[in-house]
Parts: C-alpha cells; sequence; structure tokens
C-alpha cells in the first residue's frame, strides 16, 4: 500500500489534438520518466502519477509548466527560474506573435523540458531516486 503520492501536473495548450512543439517534447520526456519512476520509488512507499491539464488558447503563459505536487519546478530546484521565449509553434496556434515557458537551469535555457530536469526535481521531493 502506497503511503505517500506524488502528482505530476503537465499544463498544456492543445488545438484539434496537438499541442506546440515544445510541448510534445515535454510529453514525451514525462511518460517514459514517469512511468520508469513509479516502478523505481514504488518499493518506498511512492505513489507516482501523471496529470494533465489541457489549457485554453487565453492560458498560454501556463502552457508546458509542470507542477509537482501542485509546486512549479523552478520553485523545488532553487537555481532554477522560468523565462519566456518566442515559441514557432505556438505562433501558429494563435496566429499572432506568441511567447511561451522557459526554465533556465544549470546554466542553460530549456524551452521542452528534459527527463533529467523534471527526474531532479522529482527527486528532491521524493528521495526515491
Amino acid at each position: 500500500m502506497h503511503d505517500k503520492r506524488l502528482v505530476v501536473e503537465w499544463r498544456h495548450i492543445e488545438k484539434a489534438g496537438n499541442t506546440c512543439v515544445r510541448c510534445t517534447d515535454t510529453g514525451v520526456a514525462l511518460d517514459m520518466l514517469i512511468e520508469r519512476l513509479a516502478k523505481e520509488c514504488q518499493p518506498s512507499g511512492w505513489d507516482i502519477r501523471l496529470e494533465e491539464t489541457i489549457l485554453g488558447m487565453d492560458e498560454i503563459d501556463q502552457s508546458n509548466l509542470i507542477l509537482i505536487n501542485g509546486r512549479p519546478i523552478e520553485s523545488i530546484l532553487p537555481e532554477a527560474s522560468s523565462g519566456k521565449s518566442h515559441c514557432d509553434s505556438c505562433c501558429e496556434f494563435t496566429g499572432q506573435p506568441t511567447d511561451c515557458r522557459t526554465v533556465t537551469f544549470g546554466g542553460e535555457t530549456y524551452e521542452a523540458l528534459p527527463e533529467t530536469l523534471i527526474r531532479e526535481a522529482v527527486c528532491r521531493v521524493a528521495a526515491c531516486c
């Protein structure tokens, strides 16, 4: 029986069943990682789950946001920060110039959040990996 729950929430826009390139890459990383972490952390009593929240076009400023038990990754990794950069893919969705979320960590700015960054945050919270 699990006594600890960790929810990784991924917020992203979607239009006609598609999302932007950045969010697609983040989603692929999340799917693979959460499945592995759920198995890896289960012996320590952790129940790790992925939840997706589909946002409307008016919420694009939250797109590609990952929350771990309600906290943004950049608040879990104190040396990380969020920002924005131009996203051609979202410009196609919105029909206008659009900036999307980025995360800067370890001297690099990520448009799509890589598995290593997400894992680092989950492992700091769960301490099971």
